[in-house]
């Protein structure tokens, strides 16, 4: 590997740590499939330099700044991601791949929390009952816990983070991120953006690494709390890990979202959705629709509407205005995704359209491309249907009635997101109640929610029992206190010489 690659460090106490002992993971171009960047892959010793760090930052004064401090802070943050939103987005697609456009709403989703957060005068007001007994008041109070840590996947390294740490530092605690080594540049931008915000060095802090990085944060004695997003099988590892040493923890899993089309449906606005949906960002989103449930004799008609769609959906570098759909982030991603076709067809399904024969446009040639694939006639069961891809494939599942479609979603292990795509509000009133998923969308096919409610899905798309951002978020980053007061009445004193009368 090349000495002259730039290399990337971490973030400890207000300032670039450089960790040049340490060992390096490759950071590529996915549109070109070269290597960009090596970056520090941190040490548990490391990683225990920023979380003494954070806690001595804590200890030293962040718990015990005023709500008003803290909310000048965020809002001076805020000011510098929407200066910096266009340099944040450029980032993402050097390192990520996905497009332009894709990157720069991640940033603005991002943004949202930030902006929520600045509310947290109003969010960490308490209660208060008066006279509760004679003399006696009690009121509520919601504290910070300390030391918290965010792990962060590579396919949103602005957004996820965004989720987590406004509000954490908001509610007074000192934070820890440790983003995906696949796309770290982000991170480090946003922990410089912190420091001209004015956060007091080591409240924010930023560690690159991989699993050795995780289970030191997940075991540190004096990490309070972990928020994951991730895979569902990391998900659990962190879940159990983080919990048997004493912390709180939210942990967030895989999916397989699907979206189910009535035969009453607007078909054009459908086959939009599934498009956009299934293969924006290049599948690779825990809430991409990656399962299209067709009721009746829907999929004839809505199958052909989404190959043409297909067709004209135009791949190429997330650089080029014109691209809409990019590489995937890495070659070894891709053929893993790439797979799933071969192993579709085995299982019995079509693959309608193969993606895998993408020419990309000249000078592109070796990235980690993969083209739109469309795969009809599948059956639950099949591994196209029972496993998260992560990718830009769509499968399309043909059901007889709309019960059948809410008993094949109820039967999957992950409840993360869906979808319902009809014209009766009766049948979509139903689907609401009765479908087992955290998220749900009516005619919407990524029902991501804003930054005032909480984000998250069930089963085995989260665990824990705290959403993220919102109201869940707030309470996640603090724990609650209950107050019983009396004070001595002092103002019948007086000094005569006592009697029992």
């Amino acid at each position: 590997m090349s000495d002259d690659l730039p290399r990337l460090g971490h973030w400890i106490g207000g300032k670039a740590v450089t960790d040049e002992s340490a060992t390096t993971g490759d950071v590529f171009d996915p549109a070109t499939g070269a290597v960009a960047k090596q970056v520090a892959l941190a040490d548990a010793d490391t990683v225990g330099q920023a979380v003494a760090t954070a806690r001595a930052a804590w200890d030293d004064g962040w718990r015990w700044s005023t709500l008003t401090q803290r909310a000048k802070v965020l809002f001076a943050f805020r000011e510098l991601v929407t200066e910096h939103r266009d340099e944040l987005a450029r980032l993402i697609v050097a390192e990520h791949g996905k497009v332009l456009a894709d990157a720069t709403g991640e940033v603005q989703r991002g943004l949202e929390v930030v902006e929520f957060a600045c509310g947290i005068p109003h969010l960490l007001k308490g209660g208060f009952s008066e006279q509760v007994s004679t003399g006696i008041d009690s009121y509520s109070i919601r504290q910070p816990l300390g030391v918290v840590a965010g792990i962060t996947p590579f396919n949103f390294p602005a957004m996820v983070p965004m989720w987590m740490f406004p509000l954490a530092i908001a509610c007074g605690n000192t934070f820890v991120l440790k983003p995906s080594e696949k796309d770290p540049s982000v991170g480090l931008r946003l922990a410089e953006l912190w420091a001209d915000a004015g956060l007091p060095d080591g409240v924010f802090n930023v560690v690159n690494g991989a699993r050795e990085a995780v289970d030191a944060l997940l075991t540190h004695p004096e990490v309070a709390a972990v928020s994951f997003v991730g895979s569902t099988p990391v998900a659990k590892h962190v879940f159990t890990t983080a919990t048997e040493h004493g912390k709180r923890v939210q942990a967030l899993g895989g999916a397989k979202n699907h979206m189910v089309v009535l035969p009453d449906a607007d078909l054009d606005l459908a086959a939009d959705a599934a498009v956009s949906a299934g293969y924006g960002s290049a599948g690779e989103r825990c809430m991409a629709i990656s399962a299209v449930v067709a009721v009746g004799d829907v999929a004839d008609r809505l199958v052909p509407l989404i190959e043409q769609r297909i067709a004209d959906l135009p791949v190429g570098p997330g650089t080029d205005p014109t691209s809409e759909m990019g590489p995937l982030v890495t070659g070894e991603h891709r053929d893993r995704v790439a797979g799933y076709l071969d192993v579709a067809v085995e299982d019995g399904a079509t693959v309608v359209v193969d993606g895998r024969g993408m020419i990309a446009s000249a000078g592109y040639e070796d990235g980690f491309w993969l083209g739109p694939c469309l795969v009809d006639h599948v059956e639950p069961g099949m591994r196209v249907h029972a496993e998260e891809i992560f990718g830009p494939v769509l499968s399309v599942l043909r059901v007889d009635t709309f019960d059948a479609a809410i008993d094949l979603i109820n039967a999957m292990p992950f409840g993360n997101g869906t979808a319902v795509f009809t014209t009766d509000g009766g049948t979509a009133r139903r689907f609401q109640a009765e479908i087992e998923v955290g998220m749900v969308g009516i005619n919407v096919p990524i029902p991501v929610p804003m930054a005032y409610y909480s984000f998250g899905g069930w089963k085995d798309s989260l665990f824990g029992d705290t959403h993220m951002h919102g109201a869940d978020g707030v309470h996640f980053y603090t724990r609650g206190k209950v107050v019983t007061s009396r004070w001595t009445d002092t103002s019948g004193l007086k000094l005569q010489f006592p009697t029992h009368e």
